[in-house]
């Protein structure tokens, strides 16, 4: 038995269609079709098998995220384009662009929810 690879992983939201917007329409990742679940939610693509789940919690608590804590990540072609028109779209940059000792550019944003978003480039 093996593991083949990695398939999703499941975020809470507040605000479903308020998160697709950042997700689809910010960054630009497609929707997929859900299940008729009994609950509120939006799967997003990430590409091949892998995407993200959100499901609805008004109730929610803060995230306890941060760049050396829960967050995910996403690369990017160029990073520096990226990050003029996610300010050009009112995104707050959280952690400007630096490159870690690999020479991996990196910034940080939030989503909606607050969850840190790393967007990369390799160079």
């Amino acid at each position: 038995m093996k593991v083949i690879g990695f398939n999703h992983f499941t975020i809470e939201v507040r605000d479903v269609k308020h998160s697709v917007v950042f997700y689809i329409d910010i960054l630009g990742l497609s929707e997929m079709n859900r299940p008729n679940f009994d609950f509120e939610g939006a799967w997003i693509s990430m590409g091949g098998n892998q995407s993200i789940h959100l499901v609805q919690n008004q109730l929610m608590n803060e995230v306890a995220g941060g760049s050396r804590k829960l967050h995910f990540a996403f690369e990017v072609e160029d990073i520096y384009g990226f990050k003029d028109y996610l300010v050009s779209q009112g995104i707050v940059i959280i952690k400007d662009i630096k490159a870690r000792p690999d020479g991996v550019l990196q910034l940080f944003v939030r989503d909606p929810d607050g969850y840190f978003i790393e967007l990369t480039q390799i160079v």
